[in-house]
Parts: C-alpha cells; sequence; structure tokens
C-alpha cells in the first residue's frame, strides 16, 4: 500500500475515533464541570460524595464488579489448567461448551435465575416439599441478598473471557520452564505459585480487566432484579430528567474516572511483564493422558461448571414454554404459542427487524474501519501506528455505559452531532456505537489475518504491475477472508444483542432493538415475561450459531479477540 494511502487511512480512522470516541466522553466530562454560566465546578461530583445514596452505589458497584471477576476467575482457572494438563475423554466437546455461557446476555438470563431463586421459585418449592422451608414464609433470595445473585449471574456469564485468555496463556507458556522447576524439585502446587502463575498473570489480568469493567458497568442485570442502588442503574434513571441536571454527567465521570484507575493499577501491578509469551518455546508441549481417576475429576469439573452456568439459560426456555409456573419445581403445563407470539407480536417484530439493520450496518462499517487500521498497523511502518493499534483497542476498556451516554449527550436538541438523530430515528447513532463497541474483535481478526500471511505474496503482484490497493482486493482479502468472516461474525452477533446502547439511545417503542424489546417485555404484565423468554430463546440459537462459526474459524485465538 502506498504511504499517501496509509497516511489518508490513518486519517481517516482517527478523525472517526476522535468524533465517536474521545468527543463523546469530553462532553460528557465537560457537562459534569461546567455551571449553566459557563465557569468550572466541582461541585456537582462533591456533592455525589456527600450523598449517602451515590455513595452506596459506588460501593454496590465497586464490589458488583470484584466479586463477578474473582468468581469468574476461580471458576475459569482449574478448567484451564485441567485443560492444558490432561488429555481425557471429552476434552474437545467440554472445551467447545466452555463458551455456552456467552449466547445470552445476562440480563435475560437473570429472568431464568429470577424463577430458580424467587420466593416461589424452583429452589424454596423444594426446600418445602423436603420440610426444610416454611411455606407460609420462604426465603427471599432475592431479596436483601440481591447483590449475590446479581455477581452469580454476571460470573457465570462471563468466565468463559477468562478461560479462553488463561488458555491462551498457558499454550503460550514455554514447557521447558515447568520442566526446569520440576528438575530443581519444585513439584505440583509449588511449582504452580512460584513457575506457572506469575509467567500466566498478563493472561489473567487481560481477562480480568474486561470481566470487571463489563461487571462494575453491568445495566441490564441489576435492572431485572430490580435492585437500584448501583450506580449504573442510577445513571440510567437519570437520563429521564437529563436537561439541566448535572449528576448523571458526574455519575459518569465517576465512573469512567474508577475504571480507568483500575485498569491502571492493574496494568501497573500485573500486565507489565509477558514472559509466558516472550519468544518461541524451546521444547514442544506434549498432554498426558489422563488417569481414570483423574480423568473423571477433569470431566467432572467441566460437566458441573457447564450445567451450573447454563441454569439460566434452562429457565429462561423453561419460562418461554409454561402456561403457569409459580410455586412449583416444573411448569404445570407446557406450550409453544409463546415463541409464535414473540415472532408475530409487534414490538418484536419490529425490534428483530431493527437489530437485523443495526448490526449488519455496524458490521460493515468495523469491517471496512478493521481492515484499514489492521493493514496500517501490520504492514507499514508510520510512525504512530501502535497508537492507532491502542486506541481501536480501547473500546474493550471503556464501559459501554459511559460511551452510550455520551452519545445520548451530545445527540440531544442543539448538539453538534444532534443530526444522527433525525426525527427521533437513532439509526446512524447505533450503527455507529454498535461499530466502536466491536471494532476490536475485526481488527484483532484481520490483525491476525495480515500476520499469517506473507507479505510476500503482495510485493510479487505489485513487481507485476498490479497497484498496491488491487492487490490488497484481489490477493490478501481472499487469503484473510476467514479471519474476517470470524471477526465479523463475534461483532454481528454481539451487536444484536447489545443492552448499553440499546436500552439507552433506543428512546420510541418502533426503533427497539431486541434487547430493549426483551427488558419492555421483561416489566409489562401478563405474558411479558414469557414472552421476553421465547425471544430470548431466539437470541440464543441466533448467537450459538456465530459464536461457534467463530471458534471453528479462529480456535484457540478467539481468546486475544477479549484483550486489551
Amino acid at each position: 500500500m502506498s504511504r499517501p494511502l496509509a497516511l489518508a487511512i490513518y486519517a481517516l480512522t482517527a478523525a472517526f475515533f476522535a468524533c465517536f470516541f474521545v468527543y463523546p466522553i469530553w462532553h460528557t466530562v465537560r457537562e459534569a464541570f461546567v455551571t449553566p454560566e459557563g465557569g468550572v465546578t466541582f461541585a456537582y461530583v462533591e456533592e455525589l460524595f456527600r450523598n449517602p445514596i451515590y455513595l452506596e452505589g459506588f460501593a454496590n458497584s465497586f464490589w458488583m464488579g470484584l466479586f463477578s471477576t474473582v468468581l469468574a476467575i476461580l471458576i475459569a482457572l482449574p478448567l484451564a489448567l485441567a485443560n492444558h494438563a490432561w488429555k481425557f475423554p471429552g476434552r474437545e466437546l467440554l472445551n467447545a461448551l466452555v463458551l455456552v455461557p456467552l449466547i445470552l446476555p445476562p440480563f435475560v438470563g437473570a429472568l431464568g435465575i429470577r424463577q430458580f431463586l424467587g420466593q416461589a421459585g424452583v429452589l424454596n418449592t423444594f426446600l418445602i416439599e423436603l420440610g426444610l422451608m416454611d411455606a407460609a414464609a420462604p426465603f427471599d433470595w432475592l431479596g436483601e441478598g440481591r447483590l449475590v445473585g446479581i455477581v452469580l449471574m454476571i460470573a457465570l456469564h462471563l468466565y468463559p473471557i477468562a478461560y479462553l485468555n488463561l488458555t491462551a496463556a498457558l499454550a503460550n507458556l514455554d514447557p521447558a520452564l515447568e520442566e526446569a522447576a520440576e528438575n530443581l524439585g519444585c513439584h505440583g502446587f509449588r511449582r504452580f505459585v512460584r513457575v506457572t502463575l506469575p509467567l500466566i498473570t498478563p493472561g489473567l489480568f487481560a481477562g480480568g480487566t474486561i470481566i470487571f469493567i463489563w461487571a462494575f458497568t453491568e445495566l441490564g442485570v441489576p435492572l431485572v432484579f430490580d435492585f437500584d442502588r448501583v450506580t449504573s442503574v442510577q445513571i440510567f434513571e437519570g437520563i429521564k430528567d437529563l436537561s439541566g441536571n448535572p449528576f448523571p454527567y458526574a455519575l459518569v465521570v465517576v465512573m469512567l474516572v474508577a475504571t480507568t484507575l483500575f485498569y491502571l493499577a492493574g496494568k501497573w501491578f500485573f500486565g507489565r511483564d509477558s514472559f509466558a509469551g516472550s519468544g518461541r518455546a524451546s521444547t514442544g508441549r506434549h498432554l498426558r493422558p489422563a488417569s481414570p481417576g483423574r480423568a473423571a475429576l477433569c470431566v467432572g469439573m467441566f460437566a458441573f461448571v457447564t450445567a451450573l452456568a447454563v441454569l439460566p439459560h434452562l429457565g429462561v426456555v423453561l419460562l418461554s414454554l409454561s402456561n403457569d409456573w409459580y410455586g412449583t419445581i416444573l411448569p404445570t403445563s407446557l406450550t409453544g404459542q409463546h415463541y409464535l407470539d414473540a415472532l408475530g407480536h409487534p414490538l418484536t417484530l419490529s425490534s428483530i427487524g431493527n437489530s437485523l439493520k443495526y448490526a449488519a450496518l455496524a458490521t460493515g462499517l468495523d469491517l471496512l474501519l478493521g481492515i484499514g487500521i489492521a493493514y496500517v498497523v501490520v504492514r507499514t511502518k508510520l510512525p504512530g501506528r501502535e497508537l492507532l493499534d491502542a486506541m481501536a483497542m480501547l473500546p474493550l476498556a471503556v464501559p459501554g455505559l459511559v460511551l452510550a451516554f455520551g452519545y445520548l449527550a451530545m445527540t440531544r436538541e442543539g448538539q453538534p452531532f444532534a443530526f444522527l438523530v433525525h426525527s427521533g430515528d437513532p439509526l446512524l447513532i447505533l450503527v455507529i456505537a454498535y461499530g466502536v463497541r466491536r471494532l476490536p474483535y475485526v481488527v484483532r481478526s484481520a490483525a491476525a489475518g495480515f500476520q499469517q500471511t506473507s507479505v510476500s505474496l503482495e510485493e510479487a503482484a505489485q513487481n507485476l504491475g498490479c497497484p498496491p490497493l488491487k492487490a490488497l482486493r484481489r490477493i490478501t482479502l481472499p487469503l484473510i477472508s476467514a479471519n474476517l468472516i470470524a471477526g465479523g461474525l463475534l461483532a454481528f452477533s454481539f451487536a444484536m444483542l447489545e443492552v448499553s446502547d440499546s436500552l439507552i439511545l433506543a428512546e420510541q417503542q418502533q426503533h427497539y432493538p431486541i434487547t430493549k424489546a426483551i427488558y419492555a417485555l421483561v416489566t409489562s404484565l401478563g405474558t411479558g415475561p414469557n414472552l421476553a423468554s421465547a425471544l430470548g430463546v431466539w437470541a440464543m440459537a441466533f448467537l450459538t450459531v456465530t459464536i461457534v462459526g467463530a471458534g471453528l474459524i479462529l480456535g484457540k485465538k478467539l481468546g486475544a479477540l477479549f484483550r486489551v
């Protein structure tokens, strides 16, 4: 590619990020520190720390993020170590089933958990039938303990991200290092603590960072659990009174600063070195066949975690099929009518079409930007290309709620980007929002493809008179098409089920995407939760196909898409 063309791509992508990543964040920050008269003030932020309601929200959000991250890592680490060390029956299948929790947005899965842990839910009914609980006074597991249910739901949804990063880190670990420790008398758990764990810490941090930021800013699950004492829900409720109210902006700024500080602190303490992936392994790794007892333990661990993780999905499926499910272990009668109603309901039918439209356009935008960014980063020597790569990955490290709020603020009437919401239609801003949030997946996939494809093929085509851009289109892109398909599938599927942008930016019913329609149905009376569950099952089926497809194409490289 010619240098002028590379510079043009660099300039265009930088301008795009300036407008739709830097500006919405800066606009929100400015509103939090500027008075109506135009002066600078810290009073709004200071008031947040004087208000016990906001302080409780900050504390609950922190614990929600911390406990979810720790629990997700505790779930993923033993599985990754077992997969790394032993060959056991069904290993490939069990390894694939680890991805199951990713096929359902956690706030939809919360419907299933609510059926199991509610006062008239499955657990209480089971305990009452065993005589271990008084039917007149069932325990409210989701009452004062709502935060426990939220943490469990988020951890069961996000532990695959930790698992993918840990398995990638372990795969890059030089076996000679562990063998040297063995030869020097460092065995078993001591070797793990002294040698293996420090070497895989960067992978642990890579997954833990995404999980913490995701959990700390989670909006959908607290909403479904009716838990408003977290910062994300307080911001969401503040949107109703955005005009002239600076406190939602101040809340967003505090959340942004908190996630940035947590990320930088973790990067400083845990992410500075990456010994596991430095250089090429000096010896090949050979999986040892597990003994019968060890094989049973490995299979049992994977099966137990997978069974636990699919409980929310099972609850959603049963709720979508139930005519009546109250105070019983299983639904008293089943029906498939909710699936037909979900596809025929005016709200759900339009939401499916809207999501397909938004996600398809966002994926096209991502492919266009992602190919350009990856090419500049991998194929050129432009100064600052590392900055462009880092900028493309930043949306993974910035809470989706922060960006969504920034987009909402900058498209209000009278703002410079108000034209992006024409007559209340959020098509353009939702496409941009989805595209920015999912761009890292396409950039990482495309970059991996360029790295695996020899540049000599493009040079040969150019030596034969083929212009650089035509060589890229005719030679390189077909060779990396599998990577582009995998990245595009992930970008499309996650955009289809995006939560924060959908809940905040789609304000009129006719423009609702799927996730906003599910939320509207959850909060409605009658068969609303059943229809929401049926729509969630349709979404599960769709996302299953796309994630499995991406996994088959990328294999172990899938974990690299969830790193910052």
